[in-house]
């Protein structure tokens, strides 16, 4: 149901059978029928647990339930005896730009070996998606060979839960992308290939953190989605429309992308400053 009618994402469904299954266990495989009080017993299990995993347990659960309950095999729902942790989202971690000039000269520093290694042309290609088009790690390293065009200036992708959005790709981007192409054999399915598939999200994770290490920057402050919140921050401050950044980052609720207002406070209260009609009123008293 949640691939075919939900459209959810693969993630998400790896993410809800390891829950079900894992509470299933816990339940001696009773989980269909479990009571009220066996699931609180269960979300008691759980009070180690960070309030993001909880809250993701809980709402995989529930989903569970009200399947089960929407299809007659129930007259029941539980899942309201299950914890529901408040929704507080974290800040995310940012980048200067400082930070990421500094990640891009080690990069062009790895390029400059000799003699030169292809890699490098394929890290300078996942950077510069990464940080120049806002892509999620899942997205970018499933791109097909031909994916991005030299002569189009975006990309159609298609995220989670099925939605497709237009991502923009700068011309840095693209000549990085057709610079490690070149590389890439023509009979692969993958712009980034890897065994007899494509490159993995914990080797790309991997990939990040030693360029983040190479540039003098702690790689715990940094990771695919880091530089994907580097994208957007960066571009709230330039002066991106809230809207626009929404489309660009394939949010289907623009409150997930209004915690970047939150994270660019300084340029929040500088706009305050500059364009509330009333400095106008207080420059004139002055």
């Amino acid at each position: 149901m949640l691939a075919a009618e939900a459209g959810a994402a693969k993630n998400t469904l790896a993410a809800y059978a390891s829950d079900l299954r894992l509470a299933s266990a816990a339940l001696d495989g009773a989980l269909a029928i479990a009571t009220p009080a066996a699931l609180a017993r269960l979300g008691d299990g759980w009070s180690d647990l960070s309030r993001s995993t909880v809250a993701r347990k809980s709402a995989a659960l529930r989903r569970f339930f009200a399947f089960v309950a929407d299809e007659g095999h129930r007259t029941d729902d539980p899942g309201a005896a299950l914890p529901k942790p408040g929704a507080r989202r974290a800040l995310p971690k940012v980048l200067s730009h400082h930070d990421v000039d500094r990640l891009f000269v080690a990069i062009t520093e790895r390029q400059a070996r000799t003699p030169p290694d292809p890699n490098d042309l394929r890290l300078a290609a996942l950077v510069e998606l990464l940080y120049g088009s806002g892509l999620r790690a899942t997205e970018l390293v499933s791109l097909p060979r031909n994916a991005i065009q030299p002569d189009r200036p975006y990309i159609i992708l298609r995220g989670k839960g099925g939605r497709e959005r237009l991502a923009p790709i700068s011309d840095r981007a693209r000549a990085a992308v057709a610079a490690w192409r070149a590389h890439v054999a023509t009979d692969r399915p993958w712009l980034f290939p890897s065994g007899k598939s494509h490159l993995s999200r914990v080797r790309l994770y991997q990939l990040i953190k030693a360029l983040a290490a190479d540039a003098g920057i702690p790689p715990d402050r940094v990771s695919p989605h880091v530089l994907r919140h580097a994208f957007a921050t960066h571009l709230l401050e330039g002066g991106a429309d809230l809207r626009a950044l929404q489309a660009m980052l394939g949010h289907a609720d623009i409150a997930t992308t209004e915690i970047y207002t939150h994270v660019d406070s300084k340029r929040l209260v500088e706009l305050v400053n500059t364009r509330h009609p009333l400095v106008d009123e207080v420059k004139r008293r002055a």
